[in-house]
């Protein structure tokens, strides 16, 4: 591939992104330099396989990257859709909710501390709301995300890149070859 042919997707994040020759956590390889833009070619779970314009291509937290806007939509078309905030809030909000439960249960002496215990056990929420914008913890997928009320952005994964549960990391496809449907591959134009 020449430069001239690579169409960055992402860009690498301020602090840079550690890197491995696969998804698999086993296999480092070179860390991606700050602000680096990328391609990305495939996605397993959390893992993202991308393309740099001198050719190189590693795997990393796809959770990480932070996307390139797109050019807009033509006049006529409908207004491309972003990660809708609104289930992670409700999400925080049932969790948030359970917690609230527990507790007044428990400092009225209608529950007792190991029920407590177990009421809560995985229980996790996180918020900071400051005016218009709200910092999420989604525990579901594991991090931070940022809200400004329209759309939410990663910020910060707490745990490893995954591949889907009960799956295992598969050997890369060959260019062009079909893959399982639930694998997303995204190429430049």
């Amino acid at each position: 591939m020449t430069s001239w042919d690579f169409a960055p997707t992402h860009v690498v994040p301020r602090a840079g992104l550690p890197a491995w020759e696969g998804p698999d956590t086993s296999r480092p390889t070179v860390p991606l330099d700050p602000l680096l833009p990328v391609q990305l070619l495939e996605r397993r779970g959390d893992w993202a396989q991308v393309l740099c314009v001198n050719g190189w291509s590693a795997w990393v937290d796809g959770r990480l990257l932070v996307s390139v806007p797109a050019d807009p939509p033509a006049a006529g078309q409908p207004a491309a859709r972003t990660a809708d905030p609104r289930p992670l809030l409700a999400r925080a909000e049932e969790a948030l909710g359970r917690y609230r439960r527990a507790a007044g249960e428990l400092a009225d002496g209608s529950l007792d501390g190991e029920t407590f215990r177990l009421r809560t056990r995985g229980l996790k929420v996180g918020m900071v709301v400051d005016g218009e914008s709200v910092w999420l913890y989604d525990a579901e997928h594991e991090r931070w995300v940022h809200c400004d009320g329209r759309r939410l952005s990663t910020l910060a994964a707490s745990a490893e890149p995954a591949v889907q549960p009960g799956r295992a990391p598969a050997a890369p496809a060959a260019p062009g070859a079909a893959g399982p449907a639930d694998l997303t591959r995204v190429t430049g134009a």
